[in-house]
């Protein structure tokens, strides 16, 4: 089987879709904007074939290289795992008349407005909202769905440019910082735990599924630099919210009629124990989430998606054997890691539920704490028991520290 990849070695995880890909029997050819020499050696050990395009955000010419690129060969998928580049798949799978997901569909997955009005239009409940293309248009929307609000770009990720507005006021302060994007969408603002729904889906039937528990709200983790964000697997999926909100994603999938790959959906549990649909996207969760879902169950997720995606069939273990938390450190102060402190009594304290550890070395710059959740680094802990591994979370959180000068 033929397989075109986008961005195979960006983000961090993509070099493990593509040995997944190779190793579940896919020739996998590689498309990027970085010369071959740079790409993860991961990815190069997988490629069968590569194609340096000069500009992802150019996607009509990459369309062109592709196809003249291919000739008269056979592409049986083409496969982009990375937010920016789902819709630039979808073009080229219709340019070669590739099975999958098409530009019509991508679009839903990408624009949050139109998402969110095929959601409402199935009877889902979503947060209220509108799209804004002008100041005008923005305040007007705030002023109709109601103060507090949420403004995130129509086609953004990860909480990246997204902020809270609580009246007109603060609305426009922070439109005076804003400079990154000329289409946001507004939506009203929900109380609640913010949890993931992650699943890899096979013509339309799930097959594996995850939900995750962020600690704190990402918003609030976007806001405050100070604090240690915690993204955490849930061993039991029975609690009657989690159902709840599975049993939402469920609906969401079939209002949008996906049919096979990964997808990371958020859902929010307000305090009127009230489940609200907040987005979906047609690609797996960040920040290292697939390793989450793999240690919590023993699994390799990676190549359990390419058996999905390649054969139409699912051979890993849904079992799930422990809770799972991923902590994300940010260095205090300012240029580059100059010393960390607590690492040792961590390690000491509590071992084998230390799982894995990948901080920033001694002399690193550090890294913006804005522009990436990863930041200065991450530890994962597991445990069978939820509190324990929340209370293991916390002192990784609290007593591990990295310092910059």
């Amino acid at each position: 089987m033929n397989v075109i990849m986008l961005a195979p070695g960006y983000p961090g995880e993509m070099p493990y879709f593509c040995r997944g890909l190779s190793v579940q029997g896919a020739k996998v050819y590689g498309v990027s904007d970085v010369v071959e020499s740079d790409l993860p050696p991961m990815t190069r050990q997988h490629l069968s074939g590569y194609l340096k395009v000069p500009n992802f955000q150019d996607e009509d010419t990459v369309v062109k290289m592709v196809a003249a690129g291919v000739g008269s060969n056979t592409i049986d998928r083409v496969i982009c795992m990375w937010e920016p580049g789902v819709l630039l798949a979808a073009k080229i799978r219709e340019a070669l008349g590739v099975p999958g997901m098409g530009v019509e569909q991508a679009m839903t997955f990408r624009n949050k407005d139109l998402m969110k009005q095929k959601v409402t239009a199935a009877g889902i409940r979503a947060a209220r909202h509108a799209g804004a293309t002008s100041i005008a248009g923005l305040r007007s929307a705030a002023e109709q769905i109601g103060f507090p609000i949420i403004v995130k770009p129509m086609s953004g990720a990860g909480s990246m440019d997204t902020f809270r507005a609580n009246d007109m006021a603060d609305l426009d302060a922070k439109l005076a910082r804003v400079t990154r994007y000329d289409e946001v969408n507004v939506e009203e603002f929900i109380e609640g735990e913010e949890y993931t729904y992650d699943t890899i889906c096979i013509d339309g039937k799930v097959v594996y599924e995850n939900v995750c528990f962020y600690r704190p709200n990402p918003l609030a983790a976007r806001s405050n630099e100070w604090i240690s964000p915690q993204t955490l697997a849930v061993r039991d999926l029975s609690p009657p919210q989690i159902q709840a909100g599975i049993a939402m994603g469920h609906d969401v999938l079939e209002a949008l009629e996906f049919k096979t790959g990964f997808t990371h959906m958020e859902f929010f549990h307000t305090p009127k124990d009230e489940v609200v649909f907040g987005e979906i996207a047609a690609r797996p969760a960040g920040a290292q989430t697939v390793d989450l879902m793999n240690y919590c169950g023993d699994i390799d997720l990676f190549v359990g998606y390419a058996e999905a995606e390649l054969k139409g069939t699912f051979s890993c273990s849904t079992e799930r054997k422990y809770n799972v938390a991923n902590i994300f450190k940010r260095a205090i102060g300012k240029g580059r890691i100059s010393r960390i402190a607590g690492l040792d009594s961590i390690l000491n304290r509590f071992g084998e539920h230390i799982v894995h550890v990948d901080l920033l070395p001694i002399g690193a710059d550090r890294r913006n704490w804005i522009l990436t959740l990863v930041s200065d680094g991450y530890v994962v802990v597991r445990h069978p028991d939820w509190q324990a591994c929340c209370d293991i979370a916390d002192a990784v959180g609290t007593d591990l520290t990295l310092y910059a000068s």
